[in-house]
């Protein structure tokens, strides 16, 4: 609205507006009010000098003061965020665009750089590190997951198909970034020096693992690597990277905080609160969503009719791209830039990364039930982001046959060997369920722990042996 209120059309409209807000629906409504209220009787030099006339009228031409304006042909509006035109046409917005949005890749199927890619430099000793890790987290899912199906384990997820995201996100990240994971991110505690040991540890709950054994299996947690404690329930870490990217901003840190996430947990109420807050706060957080196409057994055909979900991002003014999650350099790639600009222009940033759980969701799900074995292999042979990577470090000249075959050795002989050792360490004792998050246990936990007591008196034969009181 370019020009302040002056034509008589508009601000008779506002002002009748305003007068309804106010109370008073219909003229003779307001007659009687003032009538009955006024000491003096009714005015009698018009309608001008009603009292709720000439308080419409100063609120209007305060109101005209601070953008609430219209041009002559009311075309235009001011309005927060932007001028927004004016049409005489009803005018819905698509439900989509005709083309989806492109996905950002920098490899091929077969490894081989795409012609006039855009990738950032990598050199030699992180592109051989992130291949590496790749394959460690390929073997450590193998061995933890069959010993989970020979009984000695409670749960496993494996991360198969996905070890890209994992991996090379990490390596675009620094140590002083700090990690929201949901529960398909070990690789980022690997690349940041969590050892196989400690991943035994956690996974055997023994009295080595950081959380003590009040955690599931693969919910793993360092404050030494700035690693928040992974939360079984979906989408609660977003949030709270909002928050904690917001404190890294009021304190001027150099440092970005990240969130892992999957297809489904957009779904969830955490996800829309996440992101808007971010956006209005303008707080420095990556949001990084593996879209794998499956929700445990929900597709994203049932999950969502959008363009995936890098479209939302744009819905609330989040800077958003789409990566092929099984393209390493990809993903390092757009993850350099992401922080960069998170940090730099303090915004956040949303990253789709396209990609495909070729394991099971967990030891708790048969995959072959909801889709069918051969989507699963070709998935695991035509996009596997072990072997593209492989094939250019390979061309590169910086890997061969013989690394390989040695990593592969190592690794598994060093996983076998710290299995052993957390299968055979002491249990935390009882009393390391009801410690350290108050100085002064309140009585309910008090209580609680004698209800425990008391029911492993009564029924010891219930009560692992292993676990000392």
């Amino acid at each position: 609205m370019a020009q302040h209120l002056k034509s008589s059309s508009s601000k008779s409209a506002f002002l009748n507006i305003l007068k309804h807000k106010l109370g008073f629906v219909s003229p003779s409504h307001g007659a009687r009010h003032l009538r009955q209220n006024l000491p003096h009787g009714p005015p009698s030099i018009g309608v001008s000098q009603n009292p709720i006339s000439r308080l419409c009228n100063t609120m209007a031409e305060k109101l005209s003061g601070i953008g609430f304006h219209e041009d002559v042909n009311n075309q235009v509006m001011d309005f927060p965020g932007g001028r927004i035109a004016f049409t005489p046409e009803i005018q819905f917005i698509s439900e989509s665009n005709k083309e989806r949005v492109p996905c950002y890749r920098v490899l091929d199927d077969n490894g081989q750089l795409i012609t006039n890619s855009q990738f950032v430099q990598v050199s030699e000793e992180v592109a051989v590190k992130i291949y590496s890790d790749m394959v460690t987290l390929q073997i450590m899912d193998n061995i933890f997951y069959e010993a989970q199906r020979q009984g000695r384990l409670s749960f496993y997820a494996t991360t198969i198909g996905e070890e890209a995201i994992n991996i090379a996100s990490a390596a675009a990240l620094t140590p002083e970034d700090v990690i929201f994971p949901q529960y398909r991110e070990p690789g980022v505690l690997l690349w940041r020096g969590f050892t196989l040991q400690e991943f035994a540890n956690q996974c055997f709950g023994n009295k080595s693992d950081n959380g003590k054994g009040r955690q599931m299996p693969v919910h793993y947690g360092s404050n030494k690597l700035n690693y928040f404690t992974v939360s079984a329930t979906i989408a609660t870490q977003l949030p709270n990277a909002v928050g904690a990217a917001y404190s890294l901003k009021m304190d001027r840190k150099d440092a970005c905080a990240v969130t892992f996430f999957g297809d489904g947990g957009s779904s969830e109420g955490d996800f829309h609160g996440a992101l808007n807050f971010a956006a209005v706060m303008e707080a420095p957080v990556l949001f990084i969503c593996r879209n794998n196409g499956w929700a445990i057994s929900t597709p994203t055909s049932d999950q969502f009719r959008s363009d995936g979900v890098v479209v939302k991002g744009r819905a609330y003014g989040i800077r958003s791209i789409r990566v092929d999650g099984n393209d390493a350099l990809a993903m390092y790639s757009a993850l350099c830039e992401a922080r960069e600009m998170a940090i730099r222009e303090q915004r956040p940033i949303l990253i789709e990364a396209l990609t495909y759980r070729v394991g099971h969701h967990s030891t708790s799900d048969d995959s072959t039930r909801y889709r069918s074995a051969d989507e699963i292999e070709w998935w695991s042979k035509a996009r596997n982001p072990l072997s593209r990577f492989r094939t250019w470090i390979e061309s590169n000249g910086w890997w061969r046959d013989e690394a390989e075959s040695d990593l592969r050795c190592r690794i598994k002989k060093e996983m076998l060997e710290a299995l052993r050792v957390a299968e055979k360490s002491e249990k935390p004792n009882l009393k390391e369920m009801f410690s350290d998050v108050y100085d002064v246990p309140p009585s309910n936990l008090r209580e609680q722990e004698l209800l425990v007591r008391q029911t492993i008196k009564s029924h010891p034969q219930d009560y692992p042996s292993d676990v000392p009181l």
